[in-house]
């Protein structure tokens, strides 16, 4: 491979020189989680951090959003870079010393590094500003984790914020252990599922635990749906376009010797393609009304819409690799054999526009990624040494996307 130009290298020493200031914004938004749409702490810090840069900055008006507009030297496309800010209900153990001071909420996610990155970018292409032929848009939604965010940004007008020239691309980075350091992650196509929140309520006859012939037993039929469900997947789904339906909250009953009226289910769905994901949702369905007609109970299904699938433009992931390639070097740059089967809200914005949301490693040099705690894990660890290379992988995308 070719060695990288000098902008590049530049670029890269520039984002490094830098880490200091990106690993104290990373720090100080840690101990400060937030959690949902609502998140004023967190967006009065990031409005702190690119107070100082020229960048025209507006603010939600149903979410605590931040969205920022740094204009180049000539009129040109807009490129949009998103970063997401909200926390999760995870108790932090750690042990780090700039641990949450939030009791039951902590960064588990990593949403704190992709503030902090962005911000960081934001800052070297403030300095860039000569080379920009357009506008480069900073997203930074609350929300991410199952509560929309993205989807409020867009509906308040997140694409047409520079009216003369609406949002043509976007791109987005994600934290992950998964990885090693440093390294860049994409594949084109699928990358992300849509999840889908499922709830049954089974409905049958109360009675005395000593006389279950006189009731209709909701029990052994949540059981019962439990594991047809799971055939119906293995039977049913083609391996090739898959399905994950996961069962995660089963209750029932209040005493030993009672046979229950009720007993209720809710679990997920996870697909990869709008097919694959209307004909899940439907078979949930038809499994959980069949099953307790069979036992005369009946089965009111509701199914509560998540985050479509996430699909990077093929044109874009490769635009990735070959970047982080020519940035990071070769052996920083691999291409993801499968999708995750998680879910992002990054979805909505990029059914509206080509983009891509990529993965940077950052699993901690001691650990290996195969057993390191993972996201959303309340021990999970990033290296903060992957910092420079996601800020500069941010900065590089809108400047080649900006180049005139």
């Amino acid at each position: 491979m070719s060695a990288p130009s000098s902008s590049v290298a530049e670029l890269l020493a520039a984002a490094r020189a830098d880490a200091d200031r990106t690993v104290d914004l990373r720090r100080r938004l840690h101990r400060t989680p937030e959690i949902g749409l609502q998140l004023p702490r967190t967006q009065a810090t990031v409005l702190e951090a690119l107070g100082d840069l020229p960048i025209e900055l507006t603010t939600g008006t149903s979410t605590t959003s931040v969205v920022g507009v740094l204009r180049g030297a000539r009129p040109g496309p807009t490129y949009l870079l998103r970063g997401d800010m909200d926390a999760l209900p995870v108790r932090e153990d750690t042990g780090l010393t700039f641990a949450s001071e939030v009791p039951g909420a902590m960064h588990a996610c990593g949403h704190d590094t992709h503030m902090a990155m962005l911000v960081g970018a934001a800052r070297l292409l403030a300095e860039r500003r000569d080379a920009l032929a357009g506008q480069v848009v900073f997203m930074v939604q609350p929300g991410e984790e199952g509560f929309h965010g993205a989807r409020y940004m867009l509906e308040e007008g997140l694409l047409d914020v520079v009216p003369e020239a609406p949002v043509s691309g976007a791109f987005a980075l994600h934290i992950s252990t998964m990885w090693r350091t440093g390294t860049i992650n994409v594949r084109p196509g699928p990358v992300m599922a849509a999840a889908d929140h499922f709830r049954i309520t089974l409905r049958g006859r109360g009675g005395h635990a000593s006389t279950p012939h006189l009731t209709a037993d909701p029990v052994p039929v949540a059981a019962e749906i439990i594991l047809a469900l799971q055939a119906m997947v293995t039977r049913r789904v083609d391996v090739f376009d898959p399905a994950v339906v996961t069962v995660g909250h089963v209750a029932a009953g209040s005493a030993n010797n009672i046979i229950p009226e009720t007993a209720f289910l809710e679990g997920t769905i996870r697909t990869l393609s709008a097919h694959r994901r209307a004909d899940t949702v439907a078979a949930v369905e038809r499994v959980a009304t069949h099953v307790a007609a069979a036992h005369d109970l009946t089965a009111e299904f509701t199914r509560v819409e998540g985050y479509p699938v996430t699909v990077n433009d093929a044109a874009v992931a490769a635009q990735v690799g070959a970047t982080a390639a020519t940035l990071l070097g070769g052996q920083a740059s691999a291409t993801m054999p499968v999708p995750l089967m998680g879910a992002e809200d990054f979805s909505y914005v990029l059914e509206r526009v080509p983009g891509a949301m990529a993965f940077l490693g950052a699993c901690p040099p001691d650990l290996e990624p195969e057993s390191a705690p993972g996201n959303h894990s309340n021990l999970v660890v990033f290296d903060e040494d992957a910092l420079p290379a996601g800020v500069a992988l941010y900065a590089q995308m809108a400047l080649q996307a900006l180049a005139g």
